[in-house]
């Protein structure tokens, strides 16, 4: 929400505070996000009842048991159960949610089989501390006990372990408190055998802390025994999780819940029966696809994008680049190496800047170190290959660098999580790590200030895994200073890309509440329908067939056969005129074999072929009906009339041949000289720029002192790889030339700048040079010119019959139906009259639109859209590309080959070259036709913003796109 143009949250009720709440945010010196969330769960647990569902699984088989004996399998049973579990915790829990809705207007589902609500925290507020006072809250207000806290991985399970039950530890999170200060008891998956041994404990609260994943893997069935959680445990004499599906006060808390929200896990959950659940998270969304699919029982929220607005909890993160940086004249690799290169000079600034306000306000030292995200495990051994080079800075960080991804076994790979676990030690060497989507939720440092994103994409990088990793401030709060409070994000190739995505209103740094309203249902399955021509639907009508068994029925052969005879005899007959409607039809479609015009269909003498043909044919199929000539006349004459009627009428006579390049092509390059006048560049200087991720966020130049990247390879062979990568270009051949180019540069550069500065132009420009070159060496390409030609004409073609896709549960629209733009695409529409087919799909609302266009236009007499095999055009150097085009459309004086296309697209390569192989089919065409009465073909390309839906087809024509 916005008020007077800052962002704020909207309160959701008033305040709530009890003693024990106001106790324990005083103790634990609650941050105001945490404390709020406290409030707002004091609220929640006087509204609800907390009371235990009592009815189990065992007692839900009772009651339904011989349905559930007749089910056959396992997962039948275990759905079964499921689904009656669920449906009694409803409505055992319709009160709870009823009156937490009142209070709670974002709240819309708990979700589970028991009342279960999400406080989402951004990373680096304090999402454990908030756990630790809610369990805290529970033992005070309400005698609650027993406790269930779940981790998504086995980094977060270690570190619940220690800060819930490790004194000693610095964020252990019942510090100071009166009831806490025995720590309770902490049951985890290694020591819930000896849980007897451990009520001596004077704590009497438990915790139990188990790894989501060891819980998932616990649960399958081995050698026919019991899983080990569900196993019987000599200390208690009941399995350890019947023990807890007994316990009367049981609370479930789920940290980082977005893991596993919709996970298979949860069915357990909702089987132990407790009597609340907390979930805790900084992305309150399930990723479905492309979807993301928000959380429905949220009650409070504190994004990042709050954070940032209140300038207390969070580093700022800032996007970096370098001045006057030109990333497209770079490699990838280059692009690596400047990057990193910068990012150093960063960290280096920031490590300074870090020991001067240590210094001057007597803080503790904090050693700040750089993460750089790899692509894969090949390209993060390359990067660290580089860093420990003496090309790096000469080898200075060779042993301060570490590399971790899941390539890595064994010793290794627990020497590097050593490392990771102690990078916050100033004595910790370390100051770049290296990682493959390895480091997420639970490592928590405070001491990363800077991140290099090597190949990622914008929106890979603004996420809350990639930045949320560097979010936390070392001294707790901002300290002013904006080095030691801001997060270096380095991205010289994404840098606009990022600026743009954080100004989204929906991005990671600007979005307030993800509590939007839920997504809309999946689409559901699709399915592919059979788009057929016009000519077949008539053809191949129930009632064209009637029609025919009705005339052959009135014969005098049939008219004389007897009541009781007549029911056998009509489905006869329905079978030859079945064959007769079907045989007449392919002989009509197939005369273009023997013809020369369209127009000869109708010819007496080519009708009187098929006749022939057809009746011939009916009696040998059907030798047991005695048929004979006189007999089928009348039947076939009918068959042949409607047949070559609704040929004329529905088919657009496309001449069928084959259009493709035929003549070998050869290229070259001319000797010249460079022209270099508007090559007058000077080198840029190393400053970078930087911009805030936030609202309203700075932009600002700044300056590290310190610099330094060794080149690698000299400047004209790097200028010399960025021409060769075009497909013209042949190295063998072209070798001389290339260099020849690239010296001509270079000595104009160094006619008003000394060497060392005109290869450093050379090096910032690499790409813009070699682009002019090869510009220059196209001015000076020769090649033969490509010739199409056309094989044996035949007049007509047989329109082929389409085939699309839809949603099996959407309707067929009609053509003139308001359908979003966005949507027409997956959409099937009919109402034709003038088309060739019934039913059409568009790839753009253009088309649809240019279709009405042509049902409005009296000028038009057909059109269709061709099936992508209706025509043998094709294009290209090797000829292999067919070309298909959007529209086919007749008038009475002329045949039109139509393509609608964007108009930021009229001038690329391939519709060029599309439009050049299309134009030569309508040159055949036309040649054949103006030999055989027909009608001359034209192309035309047409650009979208020029269809309307009042434009006139001649209007359209007229402002067609002119090319060259």
């Amino acid at each position: 929400m916005r008020r007077n143009g800052k962002m704020i949250k909207e309160s959701y009720t008033e305040k709530y505070y009890t003693y024990h709440s106001k106790y324990i945010s005083n103790v634990l010196a609650l941050r105001p996000p945490q404390e709020e969330s406290l409030d707002y769960f004091a609220r929640l647990c006087d509204i609800i009842s907390l009371k235990k569902n009592p009815t189990t699984m065992q007692q839900i088989i009772l009651d339904n048991e011989e349905e559930y004996n007749t089910l056959s399998t396992i997962e039948k049973k275990y759905k079964f159960l499921h689904d009656k579990a669920s449906s009694i915790a409803s409505d055992f829990y319709a009160d709870d949610l009823k009156n937490a809705q009142e209070y709670f207007k974002t709240l819309s589902s708990f979700e589970r089989d028991f009342p279960s609500v999400c406080f989402a925290l951004a990373t680096g507020i304090g999402k454990t501390r908030l756990m630790g006072a809610c369990i805290a809250y529970l033992r005070y207000e309400k005698g609650i006990k027993n406790f269930f806290v779940m981790a998504p991985n086995l980094t977060i399970y270690r570190k619940l372990k220690s800060d819930l039950g490790n004194p000693s530890n610095p964020k252990y999170v019942f510090k100071g408190l009166d009831l806490f200060v025995n720590p309770p008891r902490i049951v985890d998956g290694e020591n819930y055998d000896e849980f007897r041994q451990m009520k001596s404990f004077v704590n009497d609260v438990t915790i139990n802390v188990f790894n989501i994943s060891k819980l998932n893997s616990d649960s399958k069935v081995k050698a026919g025994q019991p899983a080990r959680i569900k196993r019987l445990s000599e200390v208690l004499g009941e399995s350890y999780f019947s023990y807890l599906q007994s316990l009367p006060d049981l609370c479930i808390f789920m940290d980082e819940s977005h893991h596993y929200h919709a996970d298979k896990s949860f069915d357990v959950i909702n089987e132990l029966r407790p009597i609340l659940g907390v979930e805790l998270t900084a992305t309150p969304q399930i990723q479905k696809g492309a979807k993301k699919i928000p959380f429905k029982n949220v009650i409070y929220e504190y994004s990042l994008a709050h954070a940032l607005n209140d300038e207390k909890y969070v580093k700022v993160p800032a996007v970096f680049t370098r001045k006057d940086f030109r990333p497209e004249e770079y490699t990838e690799e280059q692009l690596d190496h400047e990057k990193l290169n910068d990012g150093l000079r960063l960290h280096e600034d920031t490590k300074s800047k870090l020991e001067i306000y240590a210094r001057t306000f007597d803080k503790p030292v904090v050693k700040p170190f750089v993460l750089v995200v790899a692509r894969d495990t090949d390209h993060s051994k390359e990067i660290m290959k580089y860093i420990k080079s003496n090309d790096f800075f000469n080898g200075y960080y060779a042993d301060k660098v570490m590399e971790i991804n899941s390539a890595q076994r064994g010793a290794e790979k627990d020497e590097n999580i050593e490392q990771l676990l102690s990078l916050e030690n100033p004595d910790n060497k370390i100051e770049i790590v290296i990682h493959v989507n390895m480091l997420k939720e639970g490592w928590d440092v405070t001491n990363l200030y800077t991140i290099i994103p090597l190949r990622a994409s914008a929106s890979e990088t603004l996420t809350e895994q990639t930045i949320g990793r560097g979010l936390r401030l070392p001294y707790g709060e901002r300290t002013g200073v904006d080095e030691v409070d801001r997060l270096s994000i380095v991205s010289h190739d994404k840098y606009e890309a990022i600026i743009n995505l954080a100004n989204d209103p929906e991005s990671l740094v600007r979005k307030i509440y993800y509590i939007d309203d839920a997504e809309q249902e999946t689409e559901g399955p699709k399915e592919t329908i059979e788009m057929p021509t016009t000519y077949d639907s008539i053809i191949k009508d129930v009632s064209f067939t009637e029609q025919l068994a009705f005339t052959l029925m009135e014969t005098p052969t049939y008219a004389a056969i007897t009541t009781q005879e007549k029911p056998k005899v009509e489905e006869q007959v329905k079978e030859v005129a079945k064959f007769v409607a079907s045989y007449t039809s392919t002989s009509v479609t197939e005369l273009n074999r023997q013809i020369k015009t369209f127009n000869a269909v109708k010819d007496p003498e080519i009708r009187e072929s098929i006749h022939k043909t057809v009746v011939a044919e009916t009696i040998k199929k059907f030798p047991h009906m005695n048929l004979n000539p006189e007999t089928l006349t009348s039947v076939v004459e009918k068959a042949i009339n409607t047949c070559v009627q609704a040929l004329t009428d529905y088919i657009i006579p496309i001449p069928q041949t084959v259009i493709q390049p035929f003549n070998e092509t050869k290229r070259g390059f001319v000797d010249f000289n460079l022209e270099t006048k508007n090559m007058n560049w000077h080198p840029s200087n190393q400053s970078m720029i930087g911009t805030e991720l936030r609202e309203g966020g700075e932009t600002f130049e700044y300056n590290p002192e310190i610099s330094a990247l060794t080149r690698v390879d000299t400047v004209e062979n790097e200028i010399v790889r960025h021409i060769i990568v075009h497909d013209n270009i042949d190295y063998s051949i072209c070798a001389d030339l290339l260099y020849k180019l690239v010296g001509e540069a270079k000595t104009h550069f160094c006619t008003y700048l000394s060497e060392k500065d005109a290869i450093e132009v050379m090096y910032q420009r690499q790409t813009t040079i070699a682009d002019l070159i090869y510009a220059q060496m196209m001015q000076h390409f020769y090649t033969n010119e490509v010739k199409y030609r056309a094989t044996e004409m035949r007049p007509f073609s047989r329109i082929e019959t389409g085939f699309g896709c839809k949603i099996k549960s959407d309707e067929i629209y009609d053509l003139r139906a308001t359908i979003p733009a966005s949507k027409v695409r997956s959409k099937v529409f009919n109402g034709f009259k003038k088309a060739c087919h019934t039913l059409y799909k568009f790839d753009s609302d253009t088309e649809r639109k240019f279709a009405i266009v042509l049902e409005n236009d009296k000028a038009v007499n057909k059109w269709m859209r061709p099936s992508p095999k209706q025509f043998n055009i094709y294009y290209g150097p090797s000829g292999m590309s067919r070309y298909e085009p959007d529209f086919i459309v007749e008038t009475d004086n002329e045949i039109f080959m139509i393509e609608t296309k964007a108009s930021n697209e009229i001038n690329s390569k391939d519709v060029l070259e599309k439009a050049k192989a299309a134009e030569e089919y309508c040159k055949a065409a036309s040649e054949w036709n103006g030999q055989n009465q027909g009608k001359p073909w034209t192309y035309v390309l047409i650009s979208h913003d020029e269809v309307r839906l009042n434009s006139s087809f001649k209007y359209l024509v007229e402002n067609r796109v002119q090319y060259e």
